[in-house]
């Protein structure tokens, strides 16, 4: 996987480092699957977050023959899936936190306010 930067690359090098049409990318944005963003000139400017986005499109077009629907479901759920985790992290965190402060010994009817109710937003 390649260095994160702040670098911008442009549609005709992206096409070319990918062994892509500049419409196949054109066609990705269109279908929502990319999102490159806009110099003050219009021009797509794609950031390494796009192209680590558009290497798992390619892997599931490519490699697995999954057509554009199937890529927009599994990407839709993959940021869910991220969602979610961040949620559990936050939630782990937390408690370690809440149990950190609490007393070494406790009494067993004091247990049970420490299993609280996990609500993950689906």
């Amino acid at each position: 996987m390649r260095e994160k930067s702040k670098a911008a690359y442009m549609i005709s090098s992206v096409a070319e480092q990918y062994s892509l049409h500049p419409q196949t990318l054109r066609l990705y944005e269109r279908e929502g699957l990319l999102k490159p963003s806009r110099s003050d000139g219009n021009t797509r400017l794609y950031t390494d977050e796009d192209l680590e986005r558009l290497e798992v499109i390619l892997h599931l077009t490519r490699d697995l023959g999954v057509n554009l629907a199937g890529v927009e479901i599994i990407l839709n759920m993959r940021a869910r899936m991220e969602a979610m985790q961040a949620q559990i992290e936050e939630f782990v965190h937390s408690l370690n936190s809440e149990l950190a402060n609490r007393p070494k010994t406790m009494r067993p009817e004091d247990r049970n306010s420490l299993i609280p109710i996990i609500r993950i937003n689906l």
